[in-house]
């Protein structure tokens, strides 16, 4: 019999080339960088509307996963997900943008509601809560007279992109830390400011895996777009 999954690690984002490289794609850009730094690879899974790589980090059996539904409708794939392999809530793990931090700075909740993200609160929707931790990655506000859901669907700025990387490497290290360590732990250490608290790369040991640490249709939309609908998937 397969070893279960131990965690479901989500990062939203929108599908497709154009949006690669968008501020409303960061948590697609950390699950990439978390699978490429542990030899995962994705493949499509049409029946979960998502792009899925399953592997260990660490001890712990994982599943990281890409949601193919455009951002407002991302509970679609991460319920089916959740349901099939019987993921408990604090093994749930979502990455995604917020506005509302900084560039450059992470924030840890174990659990919460959607802060108005149109991703989130399709999450909340279709698994019936809102206590599954989450990790934001700060995007900041966007200028003066620009409309957040043109910002978030927008590329970073030159100047951004290297500070960017950091941030992806940053949040990398935040999500092993949250598997090794669990929620609190990962709190701790990454919700301060970069550079802060002698942070390493390797979680505290001995601390245990999140289930172990009882760890507490369609077009691309931004903050302010109206949902839409995919099909066929």
């Amino acid at each position: 019999m397969p070893d279960p999954i131990r965690a479901l690690i989500v990062g939203l984002g929108n599908p497709g080339d154009e949006y690669a490289g968008h501020r409303h794609n960061a948590g697609f850009r950390v699950v990439d960088a978390l699978a490429q730094a542990h030899g995962l690879t994705f493949a499509r899974d049409k029946g979960a509307h998502a792009r899925l790589a399953r592997g260990r980090i660490g001890d712990s059996l994982v599943l990281l996963a890409k949601p193919q539904t455009f951002m407002n409708l991302s509970g679609r794939a991460v319920g089916r997900l959740a349901r099939r392999y019987e993921i408990p809530p604090e093994c749930l793990l979502v990455v995604y943008d917020d506005l509302d931090l900084p560039l450059g700075r992470l924030r840890l909740r174990a659990e919460g509601g959607s802060g108005g993200h149109k991703g989130m609160r399709s999450i909340i929707d279709h698994l019936g809560r809102q206590d599954f931790p989450r990790l934001r990655v700060g995007i900041d506000r966007p200028p003066a007279r620009v409309d957040p859901a043109d910002y978030v669907l927008q590329p970073f700025t030159a100047g951004e992109r290297a500070l960017f990387a950091g941030v992806v490497a940053r949040a990398v290290a935040a999500v092993e830390c949250w598997l090794e360590a669990g929620i609190e732990a990962a709190m701790e250490r990454y919700n301060q400011p970069p550079g802060r608290e002698g942070e390493e790369r390797m979680a505290p040991e001995g601390r245990g895996d999140p289930a172990r640490t009882g760890m507490a249709e369609g077009e691309p939309v931004g903050e302010r777009a109206t949902a839409g609908g995919e099909e066929g998937l």
